[in-house]
């Protein structure tokens, strides 16, 4: 009296099976997580934030994690265009470095695969001067 509804489920993939799908991987494929900042990265990048806002240089920052880099904007002024972007874009790794540095004018200062020596495009120069 038990009716076998599997033989009514099985269609052109009878012999497959079933097949279980991963629904982290699925969400993956469909809708990619964006590209973030590290712990690691954002302390170097903070760390240079914050030396320059106490020289009065920089005022705000933003960060965006897009679908294909993230971007760390620092600004003089809140309303204003962003005076630098400090940018990860993971399919350059290969290339030219997954990190830059982009100015306001979109001219990339320094571009490179260690973030550590891309930042240092902020350090400035020390000079003698004559007492």
């Amino acid at each position: 009296m038990t009716e076998d509804f599997s033989s009514e489920r099985r269609g052109a993939d009878s012999e497959a099976g079933p097949v279980v799908v991963d629904l982290r991987e699925y969400r993956q494929s469909r809708d990619p997580l964006p590209v973030t900042f590290h712990r690691r990265e954002l302390d170097m990048i903070l760390w240079i934030y914050g030396r320059m806002v106490g020289e009065g240089e920089w005022k705000d920052y933003a960060i965006d994690h897009l679908k294909d880099r993230a971007v760390f904007s620092v600004f003089k002024r809140s309303g204003e265009m962003p005076l630098y972007r400090i940018e990860k874009n993971p399919k350059l790794a290969a290339k030219q470095g997954a990190y830059s540095v982009v100015n306001t004018h979109g001219m990339i200062l320094k571009r490179g695969h260690d973030l550590r020596q891309v930042l240092k495009v902020f350090d400035k120069v020390l000079k003698l001067v004559d007492p």
